[in-house]
């Protein structure tokens, strides 16, 4: 089979880095997300600046830079999944433009589902594994099975802070799944049942795609 080249979209807490990985790994492509990749290139000169430049004044990266890094990205990739862009309608429009797209799938999962799944999280403060208390709890509470460092929660894991993310991600990227779905590309998967689950679904549509 041809590296197929995927964009994975779908909400905070829907999945999306656990099935980045199944298909960069069953497929040997490149998981391409916006934040490695500027990272990767923040010193890369475009008409706009360098990345470094807006990251280190604290600024979100303009549309026009994010969209040369992550050009740069695929143009390096025989095959990808793209994770976190396009963000809005212009990435999505931009993103057109360079690239062809074998598969658009969508994790879609109920906003109750995601609130549970992101205030239940719990991250070891020395190692960074992660956990959930309902999930994947540890063998010890609040203790990490890799290394035995406290697990904490991340500050913008509490039921306020994740609600506010899950409106600007609606806000901001619910026109882009309009966007493919209007286009007759968007694949919805139902990202409620186990990661093996969403992943055979989401693998079957991918051999449907490719």
């Amino acid at each position: 089979m041809s590296q197929p080249k995927i964009l994975l979209l779908g909400p905070p807490g829907a999945g999306k880095g656990t099935q980045s990985k199944n298909i960069a790994e069953t497929y040997d492509v490149d998981h391409v997300t916006t934040g490695d990749a500027l990272r990767a290139n923040k010193d890369m000169e475009t008409e706009h600046g360098t990345p470094r430049s807006f990251m280190e004044a604290g600024e979100l990266v303009p549309d026009p830079v994010v969209n040369e890094i992550v050009q740069a990205a695929l143009e390096d990739a025989d095959g990808f999944v793209l994770d976190g862009y396009p963000r809005n309608l212009s990435q999505a429009e931009y993103l057109d433009d360079i690239t062809d797209l074998d598969l658009v799938a969508l994790l879609d999962v109920d906003h109750g589902e995601l609130v549970d799944r992101l205030t239940g999280r719990r991250v070891c403060s020395e190692c960074g594994a992660n956990y959930h208390v309902e999930f994947s709890p540890p063998e010890e509470e609040g203790v990490c099975d890799e290394c035995g460092g406290e697990l904490i929660q991340r500050d913008d894991d509490n039921e306020e802070t994740v609600k506010e993310r899950l409106n600007v991600f609606d806000e901001n990227t619910q026109p882009v799944i309009d966007y493919y779905d209007d286009e007759g590309e968007l694949v919805r998967i139902d990202g409620e049942g186990t990661p093996d689950e969403v992943w055979a679904d989401l693998q079957a549509a991918i051999e449907d795609a490719v």
